[in-house]
């Protein structure tokens, strides 16, 4: 006891030493960034970042983009400063362009590290590019046309569950709840060769409970994570892990249960998997997946790779544990929030469902992967709402040496002149404005916050295509860009579409009665009511009318 205490001590001096130097560096030291517009500071410790990250901050974040423009000063924590930017040719810089010098800010870096693994969110520099290199060929169109079958049949599971709970009518259902075990189980199966959920019982497997309540958990804990870096140098892990125990923080607490139950769940799924890789071809064409599934291949590609190529045990395992983390929340909540839409536009939704029948009828069963991704119409509700309601709403990034942010246009600083670029000092940090970029009014036009799918059908603007935005998919940051960009977008879009073409078929979708909020977080998430932290979206669900 007495060695946690010296070591609670030396912490808290360590952290008045650091707090001490940001004070006189941020305070006292004029910056290139005071010119650039933006919000006044609310608190000295906080600056603007308590409104940025408030859970219910969508207002604030509205304004940010209208009221000051495509590049924004924000005030952070004692007197520091960052950038929240939209500007596309600043994003293509700090995405593309300059990607190695505007990298993932160290307290994600830690705090991935110390819930996921060294997996892809994790690591950076040429350890990044080593994982993404032997991950890129299971994420192929032509391996995604493998995954299709495996998901087909999963959804078809999810429909009959559904279907079970409906049949003496319609019936308020979570299906926020459905998407997440969906999720984890399309990733299970086709991502690890694993499988999670019967779809019988009412209860979610407990992994799929410990993903769920990541986002949530640690969301709170944002404004601490800049100390994060610095107490992981604290002690060894074995001290760590005690002193955690005793942090009066129950966000903080709860953390590390989920790491730990995360951790455990990856550790025994990859030991099965090496135990059927050894027994060989023969035994696995009796796994799920066949031992087609993006794990088995990549273990199989390590194996076969170079020795300068080839990862880590540790490595691999990170991947497990960042493939559901990833794969789980961002497309559930994807899925939850199309329907939430087709509930309310009914006239979207039969539309939708009408296209989707005839597809199924010319194909005589489930729609191949070739012409459901031609589908018009699916794939425009798609598109649409995943721009307007991106589930990641920001990333963030810090600017490794002193660099210059290009812009698209100017834009006027404080002094009333014009600005042609933006000086950007060593060690700032960058808010990359994903839902500000895609929401655009001088891309996308006046009706940019409408949910339109039909602006899809037909020609985009032009300014859409010359605003050159350097996402990867649909001129949209959504996935991102350059190479940090979602290796697994094409997967999450044959898993929404494959899901909505096997239940919009079946079911009639309807809003609940209940105060459904979405809430501001690393991956937007609903609640019932506002002070609500638990993730859930009921909706009324109903049997289509033969």
């Amino acid at each position: 006891m007495a060695l946690v205490g010296e070591a609670l001590r030396l912490g808290a001096l360590c952290g008045a030493l650091w707090l001490f130097w940001r004070v006189y560096k941020h305070v006292f030291e004029r910056s290139p960034l005071d010119n650039i517009p933006g919000p006044a500071s609310v608190s000295f410790s906080k600056g603007n970042l308590a409104q940025f990250y408030d859970r219910q901050g969508w207002d604030f974040h509205h304004e940010l983009g209208l009221k000051y423009g495509p590049v924004v000063k924000l005030h952070g924590p004692f007197g520091s400063k960052q950038l929240f930017v939209f500007d596309p040719a600043a994003l293509s810089s700090i995405v593309v362009k300059d990607q190695y010098i505007y990298e993932e800010q160290e307290e994600f870096l830690a705090s991935m590290h110390l819930m996921l693994g060294d997996g892809l969110l994790a690591t950076l520099g040429e350890q990044h590019r080593r994982q993404r290199k032997l991950l890129n060929p299971v994420f192929s169109i032509n391996h995604m046309r493998h995954m299709a079958p495996i998901f087909y049949r999963i959804s078809g599971d999810l429909r009959e569950a559904i279907a079970s709970r409906v049949t003496a009518g319609a019936a308020e259902v979570d299906i926020l709840d459905w998407m997440a075990r969906t999720a984890l189980e399309l990733v299970g199966q086709a991502g690890l060769g694993y499988s999670f959920d019967d779809f019988v019982s009412d209860r979610a497997d407990e992994y799929a409970e410990a993903i769920k309540a990541m986002v949530p958990t640690l969301f709170p804990l944002r404004l601490l994570r800049p100390f994060l870096p610095l107490s992981m140098k604290l002690g060894s892990p074995g001290l760590r892990r005690r002193l955690v125990a005793l942090a009066p923080n129950r966000h903080i607490r709860r953390a590390q249960e989920i790491s730990d139950a995360i951790a455990a769940h990856s550790h025994r799924i990859f030991e099965e998997k090496k135990r059927g890789l050894a027994a060989g071809d023969a035994a696995a064409v009796h796994q799920i997946g066949e031992g087609k599934d993006i794990m088995s291949r990549l273990m199989q590609a390590n194996i076969l790779a170079a020795e300068e190529d080839r990862l880590p045990e540790a490595e691999l395992l990170g991947q497990m544990s960042t493939f559901i983390f990833a794969g789980m929340d961002t497309t559930s909540g994807a899925l939850a929030r199309i329907l939430q839409l087709l509930a309310a536009h009914p006239d979207v939704q039969e539309k939708l469902r009408a296209e989707l029948v005839a597809a199924r009828a010319d194909a005589g069963g489930d729609i191949p992967y070739d012409r459901l991704s031609e589908l018009p119409y699916l794939d425009a509700v798609c598109r649409e709402t995943l721009r307007l309601y991106a589930p990641v709403p920001f990333l963030t990034r810090t600017a490794r040496k002193d660099m210059v942010l290009p812009l698209s246009a100017p834009i006027r600083g404080v002094d009333g002149k014009l600005m042609n670029e933006v000086p950007v000092p060593a060690g700032t940090g960058i808010i990359i404005g994903i839902l500000a970029c895609n929401r655009n009014p001088e891309l996308w036009g006046a009706d940019a916050l409408e949910w339109r799918p039909e602006r899809w059908l037909v020609p985009l603007p032009e300014s859409v295509a010359k605003g050159r935005v350097p996402g990867v998919y649909s001129h949209l940051m959504t996935f991102l860009g350059g190479g940090r960009a979602c290796i697994g977008f094409k997967f999450s879009q044959l898993e929404m579409k494959i899901v909505l073409a096997v239940l919009l078929p079946a079911f009639t979708f309807a809003p609940s009665d209940k105060d459904i909020i979405w809430n501001i977080a690393g991956i937007q998430y609903p609640s019932v009511r506002r002070e609500s932290l638990k993730a859930q979206m009921p909706m009324k669900i109903g049997l289509v009318k033969a």
